[in-house]
């Protein structure tokens, strides 16, 4: 129940990622906003370790290693993608497709030989009716639409970095005898670091400091990085890579929410049943017991919470 409520407020805070993006970029270029939302997000997290849990980041050499790999395949290279993407394609598109994250997931874990017995079916099917669900909301038959461009498959990419990032860090970062939060710190700072030479070399006109613009990197930063990464870790720790993935279901029906609550979009019948689907879907993979594999572990769980309080 407790990961459930995790995994509704990472939705939460990732679901609104894709506006506060679009609206950051109307006065900082696509690697500007990647960099300074990795900045403020290592910059609060590493606030909280040091001065709230008075402890240091990790010091061995393995550990961060793990961690600027990851850095790379689940923060540095597709949110890159995702920012660069959204400067020619709607929001709602670069959800749908970033909904694609745990098909990848669930790829990688049957190629890294990770499947959990006795619950592959369960995941399959929660996994597709999931997509069902995401497909329906957004109905790119519709209209015109963004997926199959150049930004589509920018999106498409990121996703699947996402995907593999899930199964990474499961097996080498989120068992280990460290914090949820000095995992984050370390992980964005060293995303931060890989994304410095991009930023140098771009060749950016300087930020347009629009006010509108700064408070959704802010807000980018706190929320949708710094604080989602704890969330992410710890969902991560307790549910599995495959069940941690499914939270990316949960984005487009965030989207949906927001629109129809701040914007006054109207909610269509079929964006309901997309919404109902979606639910099911994560309901599936989240829901087991018994688990094996790429699921959670007494000792996995034990660690990462002694380190929590």
């Amino acid at each position: 129940m407790a990961n459930a409520a995790r995994i509704g407020l990472l939705a939460l805070c990732w679901g609104s990622t894709f506006l506060w993006i679009k609206i950051a970029l109307r006065g900082l270029s696509a690697v500007q906003v990647t960099f300074f939302r990795m900045l403020i997000g290592a910059a609060f997290l590493a606030l909280i370790v040091f001065l709230i849990q008075r402890k240091r980041l990790p010091r061995t050499p393995a550990v961060w290693g793990h961690l600027v790999v990851s850095a790379a395949l689940a923060n540095a290279i597709p949110y890159l993608l995702f920012t660069v993407a959204e400067e020619g394609i709607r929001t709602s598109s670069a959800g749908v497709i970033s909904s694609t994250t745990p098909m990848w997931t669930l790829l990688t874990t049957y190629l890294w030989g990770r499947e959990s017995k006795g619950r592959t079916t369960r995941q399959a099917g929660g996994l597709l009716i999931g997509f069902l669900g995401c497909v329906l909301i957004f109905s790119p038959w519709q209209t015109g639409s963004d997926i199959m461009s150049w930004g589509g498959l920018e999106c498409l990419i990121a996703a699947a970095f996402l995907g593999v990032s899930y199964v990474y860090m499961d097996k080498f970062l989120a068992n280990r005898d460290v914090s949820p939060v000095m995992l984050s710190a370390g992980q964005l700072a060293a995303a931060g670091v890989l994304l410095a030479p991009a930023l140098l070399v771009e060749a950016a006109p300087a930020p347009h400091f629009r006010v509108d613009a700064l408070l959704a990197l802010l807000v980018l930063g706190l929320l949708g990085t710094g604080v989602a990464y704890v969330l992410n870790y710890r969902v991560i720790s307790d549910g599995g890579s495959v069940a941690a993935s499914v939270v990316m279901y949960l984005l487009p029906v965030v989207a949906v929410i927001l629109g129809a609550t701040v914007l006054g979009e109207p909610l269509t019948p079929m964006t309901l049943a997309g919404t109902a689907l979606v639910l099911i879907g994560v309901a599936l993979p989240t829901t087991r017991t018994g688990v094996t594999g790429n699921g959670p572990h007494p000792t996995r769980r034990s660690a990462v919470r002694s380190d929590m309080h």
